[in-house]
């Protein structure tokens, strides 16, 4: 077995998480991992997220949904299921949290909440890989003993297999890139060391060639790492897709007729991506590269040759007969512009083959295109298609070089007398077919090309006057006149065909302006629009035969079975997305618009442009695992159309069966032979019970009732998270069957789409050492640690990052403040005064900014903003305890045990949706509440007091004012700067508050007051106003704190008669002994008012406490920074005493 192993640590699953943090002195999270065990164990065991709908008895079937869910809110949230072929990475985990940290929040609204998970199974990846271990178990032996290590090659140019940190989570998938390390080392050549790589029991391994074993071992691996992550789910309602679960075979049947009779599923010929090796279409969901390809289709042109070559004439002899005709086949997506036709490029070093169409007519084209050919009617006149491209041989090669030279007709070309085959180096031979042909009028790299060949036809090796007929105008266009290349190869200043980055700008500012705003010079079609010519010259030349359709993919597709894919076009099953049935697809484009909510812009937008653009999707397939077409069994469900509206099979899942793969009965006791399509029709809201559906079922009336009762109460669908990439496919689809088989009112009605979750700060990678899967980030950091990291990680569609040294510093957090929370209630001098009469000043602030922050959390959680929403409930949460115990410390005040207690409570609730685990801990064990946090309410509290809010922002501020000032002092000093006292000596702390406004303040309180009665104080405008005022610099801190005031719901009068809504001398006096404690070395504190008119102010001390201070009433000289001083804003001065 050590062949097995190999010489090197690539098998080594650890492999892949090298380069994660490595933590030491794991004692604080083994405490609280211990925690999380403990309330896991009790959820599951006590069923506490078992959701159940009303019962009919409750209230009576045929209610309406909105009185139903008025009188009893529920809310429905899901995310896309994770495909069985492996376990969950952090990925998986970032977007389930969104769900998981909104269903909780809906708990806590008292809302029934339903978070179901199934497992995906559908497609050809688990049976690709299944049958790859069946081969590598013929080979090697039942445990692979027979396997015998392979010598790496250095340099070797095949491409390797990937090595154990280039595989991904999924097992299935494969990477093509040669790494600097793959290139020396053991190579992942075969299915089983991928396996073991990631994990599995070598002595495990072989039963893995069963496809089956797929679906029974990982469903438990997934619902265990949910579980140690506190997932909220009723697991009751889990299920396979597949026919390996007969109940929803059973669905996914009814889904499949009921669209085909609603024509939404049709039959025809199209072009599809197609693997040749598994002889069927390759979708998204079946490709390891390419997902989001699809064909690019062409208008092949025939240029028939007129004289060949000299060296191409030789070779052929006696090839072909010589009543055949040869073509050079150029394919473009310009068809118009064939008129001005001047030459036909090829790639000097590409080989070209020769390939027979028929016995009078063959085509010159790379093998590439000709292997896309095969499948598209063209070279094979059959649907028997090849599999293997040793099937298609040319009947000769030739390199491009040897058939420079060659005369062909150009069809439509206003050169008649026929164009020359000449060299072009930047050809590409893995796109179009290698043949290019030359319309330089229109084309910037064809003119620059023909410019060059002109100028060097000696190099080149061919004669000038080929590179030199007459460049004709074809289209008009208003920007860049009639000869639109050469106006941009001269404008952009391209001066060679190697300008390729000019060259390509010049080619998309050539392309669009000549098909949206061009005009027809020549043709039948002249002074036509391009954009309504094209598709009218492209039939001209087809019905004249000198063209055909072509298709190839818009870029690099490679199957699961590690297959290249090809265009083919072929008759199949499609559902009819897009612009075929324009009523439907703009039925969806309209909710999106005007019903969906998408919670951002560029989710609104994605789907937008999919809608716009999505065409026919075939939706069966030949291999893999899945359901049969009802109505043509020898296809499967291709795995995108049997996950559509699986939402709905979640609502009655638990009533039908009992396991994942419907082996036992549910709720009902119903069996899968009595869900016909006329008993799905009847639960999902379609028609009424009568004895033909109660005689054909065997179902009971109640039992009928109850499964309408719970698919009427759980739909629509509150909430599908999934990640952004999933737009273009699986949520558009979603949308589109929803609204094709349901009325609008169960239609989703929201989309949360996040984007990818990077690792401290990188793309999660094996290759780099850079991964971590769900269990490996819970065994790491504990279930609430990597919570708290998911939800600091972010919340748009753009990319979002989980920072380990994050969740490393949440678990000191989290272990601190439970230690505080238990030893604070146990603390005996703590006040006890149950009367609010005897709350100070702190107290007040405490509980108004802990009302605050409620509300602010709430607010969070409501728009799914879950970042902001932990720096409510946590991180400022936290910060205010703080303020309060440090503001009671230094005014040597114990705290109020009313206050703590009330404190530790919030703490609990606002952080549940996040951190369940600590939470239920604190609730039950240390507050001693008697039942779990997860079926407590969210905390009814009183709106802040503005006043109060006002004056924890002034103590807050001016706090920090002082110390940052003082702190800018000391670094001075260490800069080797003067300071303007001696930080040495004792000193004394002087603040100015002023009695009344500066006169300046009046037009920028006229100012505010018009834009706030036009309910308008948007920044930008009201900064202008200020800017162009002309005192911008003191003025607009002024009117921001005017603004902040109005926003903290402060009394409009007040702010605007310039009364503080609070006495400045008596908070401050409150801060007076904090401030000396604060500030080092401060003997004393004075607090003087400027008093007067403006050239008449006085300065008299109005509170003081410590040594080397005045007495009240002493008037004081004013100093430079009393100047600045105005009521709510005082300022300071330190001196030394």
């Amino acid at each position: 077995m050590a062949a097995i192993n190999g010489g090197s640590n690539i098998l080594d699953p650890s492999n892949a998480a090298r380069s994660t943090l490595k933590l030491e002195n794991t004692e604080k999270r083994d405490t609280l991992i211990t925690i999380e065990k403990r309330y896991q164990k009790r959820w599951q065991e006590s069923g506490v997220f078992n959701a159940m709908a009303p019962t009919t008895a409750e209230i009576p079937l045929g209610s309406l949904s909105k009185d139903l869910h008025r009188r009893h809110p529920k809310y429905f949230g899901s995310f896309a299921f994770p495909y069985m072929n492996g376990t969950l990475h952090a990925g998986h985990s970032f977007t389930a949290s969104k769900v998981e940290y909104a269903a909780g929040f809906a708990r806590m609204q008292g809302k029934r909440v339903l978070f179901p998970l199934g497992f995906h199974c559908t497609g050809m990846p688990i049976k690709a890989c299944a049958d790859k271990l069946t081969e590598d178990v013929r080979k090697f032996g039942k445990n692979f003993e027979n396997y015998k290590e392979e010598e790496p090659v250095d340099g070797e140019d095949n491409i390797p297999a990937p090595t154990q940190a280039e595989t991904k989570e999924d097992i299935t998938k494969f990477t093509s890139k040669k790494s600097k390390a793959a290139a020396k080392t053991v190579k992942l050549k075969y299915q089983f060391q991928i396996m073991i790589a990631l994990g599995i029991p070598k002595e495990e391994i072989h039963k893995f060639a069963d496809a089956n074993y797929w679906l029974e071992y990982f469903p438990p691996l997934c619902k265990r790492d949910l579980n140690n992550f506190g997932a909220r789910i009723d697991w009751r309602r889990s299920f396979t897709t597949t026919d390996a679960n007969p109940y929803y075979d059973t669905f996914v049947r009814w889904q499949m007729h009921r669209l085909k009779e609603l024509n939404k599923i049709q039959y025809g010929s199209r072009y599809t991506i197609y693997s040749p090796k598994d002889g069927q279409p390759c979708m998204d969901h079946d490709r390891t590269e390419g997902e989001g390809v699809g064909p690019q289709e062409y208008t092949a042109l025939k240029l028939k040759v007129k004289e060949w070559a000299p060296q191409a004439a030789e070779a052929l002899q006696g090839k072909i007969p010589d009543s055949a005709s040869v073509y050079f086949v150029p394919a473009t997506l310009r068809p118009e512009t064939m008129y001005g036709q001047t030459c036909c490029f090829v790639g000097p070093d590409i080989r070209y083959g020769v390939f027979k169409v028929s016995e009078i007519e063959y085509f010159v084209v790379t093998k590439r295109a000709a292997w896309n050919m095969a499948f598209q009617n063209i070279l094979h006149k059959d649907s028997d298609f090849p599999r293997n491209a040793d099937e298609l041989t040319p009947v000769l090669e030739l390199t491009g070089e040897s058939v420079v030279g060659t005369l062909v007709n150009a069809p439509l070309s206003v050169h008649t007398e026929g164009v020359r085959i000449l060299p072009m180096e930047t050809v590409s031979p893995t796109k179009g077919t290698g043949v290019v042909t030359s319309v330089p009028s229109d084309s910037p790299d064809d003119y620059a090309t023909v410019m060059d060949l002109a100028k060097k036809a000696e190099y080149y090796g061919i004669k000038k006057e080929w590179a030199e007929l007459e460049i004709l105008p074809i289209v008009e266009t208003p920007s860049y006149g009639n000869l639109t290349a050469p106006f941009l190869v001269k404008k952009m200043k391209i001066n060679s065909p190697k300008d390729t980055k000019l060259l390509a700008g010049a080619k998309e500012l050539a392309y669009k302006e000549g098909y949206f705003k061009g005009t027809m010079l020549v043709g039948d079609f002249k002074g036509e629009a391009v954009e309504a010519a094209k598709p009218k010259v492209k039939a001209q030349l087809l019905q004249n035969g000198d063209a055909f359709e072509y298709a190839e993919p818009s870029g690099h597709v490679v199957s699961r079975s590690a297959d290249e894919c090809v265009v083919a076009y072929l008759g199949q099953w499609f559902l009819n997305y897009g612009e075929n049935d324009p009523a439907w697809r703009d039925q969806v484009l309209e909710y999106v618009r005007n019903g969906l909510e998408t919670y951002s812009s560029e989710t609104k937008n994605g789907f937008e442009k999919n809608l716009e653009w999505l065409n026919r999707w075939a939706c069966a397939r030949t291999y893999g695992l899945g359901s049969k077409l009802p109505w043509e069994p020898k296809f499967l469900v291709e795995s995108l159309s049997d996950s559509t509206i699986y939402m709905a099979y979640y609502t009655i899942a638990h009533l039908l069966h009992s396991d994942v793969f419907g082996t036992k009965p549910g709720l009902l006791s119903i069996q899968p032979s009595q869900m016909t399509d006329e008993v799905w029709d009847y639960v999902f809201c379609h028609g009424e019970i009568n004895n033909s559906l109660l005689q054909s079922s065997g179902i009971s009336k109640a039992d009928l009732e109850t499964m309408r009762r719970d698919f009427e109460y759980w739909y629509p669908l509150d909430q599908r998270v999934s990640g952004k990439d999933l737009i273009p496919n699986h949520l558009t689809f979603l949308l589109y069957i929803h609204a094709a088989l349901f009325p609008r009112e169960h239609w989703p009605r929201a989309v949360r789409a996040n984007g990818h979750l990077m690792l401290n700060g990188e793309k999660m990678s094996k290759s780099t050492g850079n991964f971590l899967t769900l269990h490996d980030a819970v065994t790491k950091y504990g279930a609430d640690a990597t919570r708290i990291a998911l939800a600091d990680a972010g919340d748009g569609v753009e990319d979002a990052n989980f920072e380990e040294a994050v969740a490393n510093q949440i678990i000191l957090r989290m272990y601190t403040l439970k230690e505080w929370c238990e030893d604070i209630l146990k603390d005996t001098s703590l006040r006890t005064d149950p009367s609010s009469a005897s709350d100070t000043l702190w107290d007040k602030l405490f509980l108004n900014e802990m009302c605050t922050l409620v509300h602010q959390a709430h607010a969070h959680y409501i728009t799914t903003d879950y970042k902001v929403a932990l720096k409510s409930a946590l991180y400022d949460f936290t910060s205010a305890r703080d303020v309060y115990r440090e503001a009671c410390l230094a005014a040597s005040t114990p705290m109020s045990q009313g206050h703590i207690r009330t404190y530790i409570t919030l703490q609990a609730l606002l952080i549940t949706p996040i951190a369940p685990h600590w939470a239920d801990y604190i609730y039950q064990e240390v507050l001693e509440f008697k039942t779990t946090i997860q079926n407590a309410l969210w905390p009814e509290m009183p709106r802040p007091d503005p006043s109060l809010t006002a004056i924890y922002e002034y103590v807050r501020t001016t706090s920090s004012a002082i110390t940052s000032a003082e702190g800018q002092q000391i670094k001075r000093k260490q800069k080797g700067k003067a300071t303007n006292y001696d930080l040495e000596l004792p000193k004394r702390l002087t603040i100015y508050i002023a009695t009344s406004f500066p006169s300046w303040q009046t037009k920028y309180i006229d100012l505010v007051q018009s834009f706030h009665a036009k309910a308008s104080l948007e920044d930008k405008a009201l900064n202008a106003e200020v800017g162009r005022m002309g005192e911008s610099k003191k003025a607009m801190p002024f009117v921001q704190s005017l603004k902040r005031r109005l926003q903290n719901g402060e009394n409009a009068n007040n702010v605007f008669e310039r009364k503080l809504p609070f006495e400045e001398v008596e908070v401050l006096g409150q801060m007076l002994r904090g401030l000396r404690k604060t500030v080092g070395k401060c003997k004393g504190v004075e607090i003087v008012a400027v008093e007067g008119e403006e050239e008449k102010k006085v300065g008299r001390i109005v509170k003081c406490e410590g040594e080397g201070v005045g007495k009240v009433d002493e008037e004081r000289a004013l100093l430079g920074a009393a100047e600045m001083a105005m009521p709510g804003a005082p300022t300071f001065f330190f001196e030394n005493v």
